[in-house]
C-alpha cells in the first residue's frame, strides 16, 4: 500500500499532463517594464496584486532573459522562437544583406511563410488571436495610418479607425485566426493615451467565444511604454483607442478608484497609476477564466518585452524581466525558479505542453521548459545569448559578457559627421539607456553580476579573468554560428566588419555626444 502510493505520487505529474486536454495558453506581454515595478519581485507591496495572484497559483522566474531588447526585436522572438537577427524577412534582408553583419532592432518583421506559433498552433486544432500592441509586421505599406502628431479632425479618426481594421487583417495574415482592438506599433498623437479597457474587453470576448475549444491569446498591453506622465494622463481620457475616439466610454474596469488606489500603497499616482492598472487588465482576464470554468487548464504567461531601466542595452536591466506563469492543471503553484531562460524559449514550450511537432522546415533556436512547471528546481541552460544592433552578449548566472561591433557602414557615416554619433546613442545603437554606466562605451565589458548588479565594474581588461573571457569568447563564436551568412566584427569576419581597435573614431564620437 506505502509503495504504491510513493509511486502514484511520484508519477503524479506525468498523469496530469497526459489527462488534460490541450491547455489554453494566454500570452500576456507588458511593455517596456522593469521588475522594481512588480511586487512579486523587488517592487513596492500591493502594487500589482493580480499579478501576486498569478504568482500563488504558479511559478515566478527569476532568471528570464528577452534576448533582444527593443520592441520589435523582442516580440519577434516571442512569436516565432528564433532570435531577431536570424530573420529572413524582406524587411531584415533590404536592410542587412545576406553575408553582411547585421543589426537586430527595428527593421523586422514576421516572415511571409508564417513559420510563427501563430499559423502552427492554428494549424493544429487551435484558435488563434491577438490584441494589443503587435509591432513586429513585416510592412506597413497597406495600412493608412495618420501621421504622427498631425492635429484632430474627423477625417484623421476615420483615418484612425479604418487603419486598425487595417491591422487587423494584417495580422489575420500574419498566421492569427482573429485580430480585434490591436495599435500597428506604439501610441501616437493625437490617439496617444492608453486604454487597457478597449484592449481588454477585446481579450475577454475572444475568450468567451472560445471557451470550449483550445486557444492561444496574444495580449500586447501598451502600458507600462512611457512617459509615466502618459499613464496618469490617459486614466481620464476613456474614449480614446486604437481606433479613434469613441462614442462613450466602454466602463468594463474601474479607473475612477486608481488614483486613490495609488496613494494608498503610499506611491504617487503620476508614477505608479499605470503598472497598477495594467495589473487590473490581468485581473479582470483570470476573473473570467474562473467564471467561465476554463481557468484550471489555461496557462497565463505574464512576461515583459524588456526591461524600461535598460533598454535597448544588453545589461541586465534590460534583458532579465519579471516572469510569472500559472497553470493549474499542470503547474506547481506558489513556487520560485532561478533556472535561466530566454524568450525563444517560450514557442517550443507552447509546442511541447500542446503535443505539436513543428513542422520540419520550421527554424528555431528555443528549448521547451515544461520540465520546470513540475521540477522548478531544475535547469535548461547554462548561459543565454543576447543582441541588439551591433551589440553581442553572453549571459550566464554570474556573468555578463558585452560587446560592440560596428560595421563599416557606421564608421563611414561617422567620417562623414561625427552626429551620426547620436544615432548610435538611439535605440538601434547597442548601448541604449545604459549610456551613463561608466564603461557601456567599450568594446567588450564583462560584470560578475553577483558582486556588481549595477554592472558598473568592467572586468574585461582584468588578466585575473582572463580565463571567463575565454570561455565567453568562445561561447559567443558557437552562438554567432548558428547565424548563416552573418558575420560579426572579427569573431566572424565579413565584408563589412570591423575588429577591435578598427572603430575608436565611432567610441571617441559616441562618448563626445554623450557628455
Amino acid at each position: 500500500m506505502y509503495k504504491t502510493l510513493l509511486l502514484a505520487l511520484f508519477l503524479l505529474p506525468t498523469a496530469i499532463f497526459s489527462q488534460s486536454e490541450q491547455p489554453n495558453i494566454i500570452f500576456f506581454l507588458v511593455d517596456d517594464y522593469d521588475k522594481q515595478d512588480c511586487s512579486e519581485y523587488t517592487g513596492p507591496r500591493n502594487l500589482t496584486p493580480s499579478l501576486k495572484r498569478l504568482a500563488k497559483n504558479g511559478i515566478t522566474f527569476d532568471k528570464m532573459h528577452m534576448t533582444s531588447t527593443v520592441c520589435t526585436a523582442s516580440r519577434y522572438t516571442c512569436l516565432t522562437g528564433r532570435y531577431a537577427g536570424f530573420s529572413y524577412s524582406e524587411k531584415y534582408l533590404n536592410a542587412y544583406p545576406e553575408g553582411y553583419q547585421g543589426g537586430p532592432a527595428f527593421d523586422l518583421g514576421l516572415e511571409d511563410d508564417n513559420m510563427n506559433v501563430a499559423q502552427v498552433l492554428s494549424d493544429n486544432g487551435y484558435v488563434t488571436g491577438l490584441v494589443g500592441k503587435y509591432h513586429v509586421a513585416s510592412s506597413y505599406n497597406s495600412i493608412d495610418e495618420p501621421e504622427k502628431n498631425i492635429p484632430y479632425s474627423e477625417e484623421v479618426n476615420d483615418q484612425k479607425f479604418f487603419a486598425e481594421k487595417q491591422t487587423r487583417d494584417l495580422i489575420k495574415g500574419s498566421g492569427f485566426d482573429w485580430a480585434k482592438n490591436v495599435y500597428l506599433g506604439n501610441l501616437k498623437a493625437p490617439f496617444n493615451h492608453h486604454n487597457p479597457e478597449w484592449t481588454i474587453s477585446a481579450a475577454l470576448e475572444f475568450v468567451e467565444d472560445n471557451k470550449d475549444k483550445p486557444f492561444f491569446l496574444y495580449y500586447g498591453t501598451t502600458l507600462a511604454h512611457g512617459p509615466s506622465k502618459n499613464w496618469d494622463a490617459s486614466i481620464d481620457e476613456p474614449l480614446t483607442t486604437g481606433e479613434g475616439i469613441i462614442d462613450s466610454p466602454l466602463g468594463v474596469m474601474d479607473r475612477d478608484s486608481l488614483r486613490e488606489r495609488v496613494l494608498e500603497i503610499g506611491l504617487e499616482p503620476e508614477e505608479k497609476s499605470g503598472i497598477l492598472w495594467m495589473d487590473d487588465s490581468l485581473g479582470l482576464l483570470m476573473d473570467r477564466l474562473e467564471e467561465l470554468g476554463i481557468a484550471d487548464n489555461t496557462i497565463i504567461c505574464f512576461v515583459a518585452d524588456h526591461g524600461s531601466e535598460g533598454k535597448a542595452s544588453l545589461h541586465k536591466s534590460g534583458t532579465e524581466v519579471p516572469c510569472i506563469m500559472s497553470w493549474p492543471a499542470g503547474m506547481k503553484a506558489g513556487k520560485r525558479c532561478d533556472a535561466l531562460l530566454q524568450n525563444t524559449d517560450f514557442v517550443a514550450t507552447w509546442f511541447d505542453v500542446a503535443g505539436i511537432e513543428k513542422p520540419e522546415e520550421y527554424q528555431m533556436h528555443g528549448i521547451s521548459f515544461k520540465k520546470l512547471f513540475t521540477r522548478p528546481r531544475k535547469s535548461t541552460r547554462d548561459h543565454v545569448y543576447c543582441e541588439v544592433g551591433p551589440a553581442r552578449a553572453i549571459k550566464t548566472k554570474e556573468w555578463n559578457y558585452i560587446t560592440l561591433r560596428y560595421t563599416r557602414e557606421d564608421l563611414e557615416a561617422v567620417e562623414e559627421s561625427d552626429r551620426y554619433a547620436k544615432r548610435l546613442l538611439g535605440l538601434s545603437g547597442g548601448i541604449g539607456r545604459s549610456a551613463k554606466k561608466p564603461e557601456a562605451i567599450a568594446y567588450d565589458q564583462l560584470y560578475n553580476l553577483e558582486q556588481d548588479e549595477l554592472e558598473e565594474s568592467n572586468l574585461a581588461e582584468d588578466p585575473a579573468q582572463e580565463a571567463i573571457i575565454m570561455d565567453m569568447q568562445s561561447k559567443l563564436l558557437n552562438a554567432l554560428q548558428l547565424f548563416p551568412n552573418r558575420p560579426y566584427g572579427e569573431f566572424i569576419p565579413g565584408p563589412n566588419t570591423l575588429a577591435k581597435g578598427e572603430f575608436d573614431i565611432i567610441l571617441d564620437a559616441i562618448k563626445k555626444h554623450n557628455k
